[in-house]
């Protein structure tokens, strides 16, 4: 368990409170229940909006920040991985899973689910905002402007081997890219016609086909915002509580039966939009759902 404090892709105070909030919310009791053996390893020492001036690069705000982050978090995640652990990280805002999945696939071909109500597959030129938060995916496949900057980049993480679950705010550019991308998105429409549990088992199939382990990556706003709703970036129309209950349920049986999972990250719970800490609470009891705590 690591905490990431960032929230420099956001360009928002609060979601760097977040691993204190999921923390709060009782992660450890929940993982406890669930059985599962794991050390708090604290709080990565990260830059902070106090200490970075307002610098926006080609398009992109803080890259030199965000840059230093994943730099230090892909290296922190490579080295929990070769020790034999599986590193559940706590986020802040979500341009950290570029860490999490640099480190994540250092050596070994990747699978990626990313459970978002966003595509996040921005760069800095296309990029309404310039917040990083919103481009994690594009720079793990290196496309566009990421191509030329190999720290954000993901190796041997592929398209194909890539599903985007529960999608249901997709900016111009990213639906015309990830039209013509190998990339599997599945919208909140689908998940209306066919059920949670399917179209996670389809992207449980995507992501593990002919790949060595899977990456999955849970953003709160993911859940409709009358379930989660301290996150800064919210879309009515998400999944239930419930329904993100049984995907995780779904990514730990599959891991149960396969020990296919090799990194975990929980990202975007900004307590300072939250409601009595409901979302930091979501956060920790979906983290135990998919590392295998169950009602009975």
């Amino acid at each position: 368990m690591l905490g990431v404090p960032f929230a420099l892709g956001a360009d928002r105070r609060g979601v760097d409170m977040g691993p204190s909030a999921i923390r709060y919310g009782g992660l450890s009791t929940a993982l406890d229940t669930a059985g599962v053996e794991y050390t708090d390893a604290g709080d990565l020492a990260l830059p902070t909006l106090q200490s970075q001036s307002a610098t926006t690069d080609d398009g992109a705000k803080y890259l030199d920040a965000i840059a230093e982050m994943t730099d230090t978090l892909a290296d922190r995640v490579a080295t929990e991985i070769a020790d034999g652990s599986v590193p559940l990280v706590l986020g802040g805002d979500h341009s950290i899973a570029m860490g999490t999945m640099r480190g994540a696939a250092q050596t070994d071909e990747l699978g990626v689910i990313w459970f978002d109500a966003h595509g996040d597959y921005n760069t800095p030129t296309t990029s309404p905002s310039g917040n990083v938060h919103g481009m994690p995916l594009a720079a793990a496949h290196g496309y566009g402007d990421f191509a030329e900057m190999p720290w954000a980049t993901a190796p041997n993480v592929a398209e194909e081997n890539t599903a985007i679950v529960g999608a249901r705010s997709l900016d111009a550019d990213e639906r015309a890219v990830l039209r013509e991308s190998d990339i599997s998105v599945f919208t909140m429409e689908d998940i209306d016609r066919r059920g949670i549990g399917p179209v996670t088992d389809e992207a449980l199939d995507i992501a593990t086909d002919g790949v060595d382990d899977i990456h999955v990556s849970l953003d709160l706003d993911w859940l409709d915002p009358d379930d989660a709703p301290g996150v800064g970036t919210p879309v009515p129309g998400g999944v239930t509580y419930r329904e993100a209950h049984t995907a995780m349920e779904r990514v730990a049986d599959r891991d149960a039966a396969e020990s296919v999972l090799r990194s975990l990250d929980v990202v975007e719970v900004n307590p300072i939009l939250d409601q009595r800490n409901t979302t930091g609470e979501r956060a920790a009891e979906l983290a135990a759902s998919a590392f295998g705590k169950r009602i009975l």
